[in-house]
């Protein structure tokens, strides 16, 4: 027969080898611990000595180095992973970060926080950007996490006001690979009433919308998370919200990735006080974000331009947000490739500070690849 029953003499084998994982986990647990004993020892030092706790920068140097030294069977991305997690457990006894990210519970926002800051982070769940903003500015959270930009959508308009206004600054960023889900308390797509939705999720998924549910609302609120929150009080509701909602709230994935493009991505911005962690060093690879306004005069724009060319420097976004001062203005949100201790980039912002009515750097920071 195909079906057999383990032999009698494979038991033993199979036993064995669990003793041996269970010897390694105890071995394990007591290195951990002896690590952050060593920790709580630098959280310590740093104390005494004003330095900040944490490092994103130290983060990536000891995950690349662990991951260039792995000799397998693990997987690269794993052993990130891993020792991501392991920091952040130390780091939580050296000094717990308190990070404001968009709520309720099961937010992408919340994801792309402990994508960075790991799992030990203690966040703070705000109702909107506007309050992760304000929480961060007041230092009530030493950390903000807010969307910037979608592959398909464009950027988080509300996210560009802010950063104008704000003392904050851009010290990190997370990219997500976002797939929305169908989530309902029934496992069925029969009589939804309503769809809610974050708008940029709703938009996000309009077509398959038009296509399998055209005569259900689209009902607009301030987070998938809280769509899901909602949908769970009503059996003729559905939201728009990733895998992390659906456990939070206990409801069906009735649909899969419903997103109308597969490749869907969005930014999150990791946002700070100066005072709380300085622009990062450079890296091989940065972004340096600015807000600049210009005299409404012909050319204008053409001579902001003429620094990056002439210096070398690449603009990676350009966007456009009205002054709203009744005269037409706009503010210009721009992305440029490297760091502004770059003599190049340096030489360029330099160039481009005297051409400007309004200027600011809102942040130099570390990107992947």
């Amino acid at each position: 027969m195909a079906d057999t029953l383990p032999t009698a003499a494979a038991a033993p084998e199979l036993a064995s080898l669990r003793d041996q994982i269970d010897a390694l986990d105890s071995q394990l647990l007591t290195l951990l611990n002896a690590r952050a004993h060593v920790a709580e020892q630098v959280g310590e030092v740093k104390k005494r000595e004003g330095t900040p706790f944490f490092r994103p920068d130290r983060v990536a140097q000891v995950i690349a180095k662990m991951q260039e030294a792995n000799p397998g069977p693990l997987k690269g991305e794993h052993v990130g992973a891993i020792w991501r997690e392991i920091m952040s457990a130390c780091l939580a006894l050296e000094s717990p970060q308190r990070v404001a990210v968009l709520g309720p519970v099961g937010t992408f926002c919340e994801q792309a926080a402990i994508e960075y800051f790991g799992g030990a982070a203690d966040l703070i769940y705000c109702s909107s950007f506007d309050e992760v903003f304000h929480a961060t500015a007041s230092g009530s959270a030493q950390y903000g996490v807010v969307g910037v930009e979608n592959m398909t959508e464009g950027v988080v308009t509300r996210s560009l006001d802010l950063f104008l206004h704000t003392p904050t600054h851009v010290v990190g960023e997370v990219s997500l690979l976002i797939r929305h889900n169908l989530l309902r308390l029934q496992d069925s797509l029969d009589s939804v009433e309503a769809v809610l939705a974050h708008p940029q999720a709703l938009a996000q998924c309009q077509n398959w919308l038009n296509k399998h549910l055209p005569h259900a609302e689209r009902r607009a609120v301030s987070s998938n998370a809280e769509g899901a929150r909602l949908a769970a009080t009503n059996p003729a509701w559905a939201a728009i919200a990733g895998e992390r909602a659906s456990a939070a709230f206990g409801l069906h994935i009735v649909a899969h990735a419903v997103q109308d493009e597969a490749y869907n991505r969005t930014r999150f911005a990791i946002i700070c006080l100066p005072q709380t962690m300085a622009a990062p060093p450079a890296t091989a690879r940065d972004c340096t974000s600015l807000i600049v306004s210009v005299p409404n005069q012909p050319g204008a724009m053409h001579d902001l331009l003429v620094p990056l060319k002439t210096h070398g420097v690449s603009m990676t976004r350009l966007e456009s947000r009205p002054a709203r001062t009744g005269q037409w203005d706009y503010y210009f949100y721009i992305d440029l490739d490297g760091h502004p201790s770059q003599p190049h980039v340096a030489a360029a912002l330099s160039e481009l500070r005297e051409l400007c009515a309004f200027f600011k750097v809102i942040g130099a920071y570390p990107v992947k690849a």
